[in-house]
């Protein structure tokens, strides 16, 4: 009998796999950053700018649960190659519409950047669930918790390096280049995943109706004891606490430091979350892993309102650094939590609904700070979500014990 390779990185797909999303979260790190700088430009209007995400949540989150049934029933690897496509779809009208030759100005452009995010959604919607089916039969079970931490890793790399490269190359160049080197990226990504060998296993037949295949996933999840309160626990605290969508006024208005200093301020969090997933993938989650979520998403709502308060670029680089390393944990547990509990005959419904959450928590997550700082102010808005944030782990620290209990050490029941 062959030997067990010793890593997840051993495997020659997820080693693909890794790649090809390094490469596609690069380029979207990219276009996030240079569509939020010229939507703002343009408008100078916080509501707008959540615009973006809105536009990206709502196909996302809607093709969400039928699009885990898809994965389920079909080749996921498939599916992933066309996620590929459709993000690709999307920078390449960025790139068009950017040209002098297109003609568009202000508002027309403005509808066009909300176009092509709504492409990227529609193509998001199948990203996690296809990717979600991919790695375990990549990877052995007890590989899981650490290929979670490297597919982390990678994701974290791409978030430090996209908006350092998106912000310099837009503040020196233009909307142009960033967006040609995403279309490069995103060519890389898919010649990776090209490569891919994996036969996927076929799926078990069902006989159910196609809304009750669809739907199996969210019955399974709400009704579980801990997936549930960790999936909710981590979607309130980001769609209150988080602070990306709105950073451009941050670097324009409070902290004063221009395109280059925002992709700075969009760096930071992930600088510290890839020294986080990096200490997980040496020291991977496992016993008292529930409590450990609870305490870094606390320190996460403490790191929020101390950078709505800050008016230091030092001390606000330090404290977005060290909420994304204290959140990039928590999204390691997270995602070693829906790998261990998914049953594999429905691993893509069970991760859809964890995109689900993880889709209101972003882009919802994006246009609801958008709309506090149009109601409230910027800073007040930011301070109040903070708040919310600690309430949430208060509620879900009293009245989850299967949750405080959670080791990922021990065999799910």
């Amino acid at each position: 009998m062959a030997e067990a390779p010793k890593s997840a990185l051993d495997n020659p797909d997820f080693r693909r796999l890794t790649l090809a999303r390094f490469l596609l979260s690069f380029a979207s790190q990219i276009m996030t950053l240079v569509m939020a700088w010229q939507v703002y430009s343009i408008t100078k209007d916080p509501l707008k700018l959540g615009l973006i995400g809105l536009f990206e949540a709502v196909p996302a989150i809607g093709l969400a649960l039928w699009a885990g049934d898809v994965v389920d029933r079909f080749n996921p690897l498939s599916i992933y190659k066309n996620v590929l496509r459709g993000v690709f779809a999307s920078a390449a009208l960025l790139l068009a519409v950017s040209l002098p030759q297109s003609g568009l100005e202000g508002q027309a452009k403005v509808l066009a950047i909300y176009a092509a995010a709504f492409i990227a959604g529609c193509a998001r919607g199948f990203a996690q669930p296809s990717t979600y089916s991919l790695v375990p039969q990549m990877v052995a079970r007890e590989q899981l918790s650490v290929s979670a931490a490297w597919i982390t890793v990678a994701f974290q790399t791409a978030s430090v390096v996209g908006p350092c490269v998106g912000g310099v190359l837009f503040a020196w160049y233009g909307p142009l280049p960033p967006y040609a080197v995403a279309v490069t990226l995103l060519l890389g990504s898919m010649l990776s995943a090209s490569t891919i060998r994996l036969t996927p296993r076929p799926a078990a037949p069902s006989s159910d109706t196609a809304f009750r295949r669809a739907t199996e996933g969210l019955r399974f999840v709400f009704s579980h004891d801990v997936l549930l309160p960790a999936l909710a626990l981590d979607m309130f605290a980001v769609l209150f606490g988080g602070v990306e969508a709105i950073l451009p006024i941050f670097a324009g208005e409070i902290l004063n430091i221009g395109a280059t200093g925002l992709g700075w301020l969009q760096a930071a969090p992930s600088i510290g979350a890839l020294i986080g997933s990096a200490l997980m993938v040496r020291v991977p989650p496992r016993r008292g892993a529930g409590r450990t979520l609870l305490w870094m998403v606390t320190g996460f709502g403490l790191c929020v309102i101390g950078f709505a308060l800050s008016r230091s670029v030092a001390l606000s680089l330090v404290l977005l650094g060290i909420a994304g390393l204290l959140d990039s944990i928590s999204m390691v547990i997270r995602s070693a939590i829906v790998q261990l509990y998914s049953p594999d005959h429905m691993r893509g419904r069970v991760s859809s609904v964890n995109a689900i959450f993880i889709g209101v928590s972003n882009e919802i997550g994006a246009f609801e700070s958008g709309l506090a700082a149009k109601l409230l102010g910027t800073v007040p808005s930011v301070v109040a979500g903070g708040c919310v944030t600690l309430a949430t782990v208060a509620f879900a620290a009293l009245y989850s014990p299967s949750l405080r209990r959670m080791s990922l050490g021990e065999e799910p029941s």
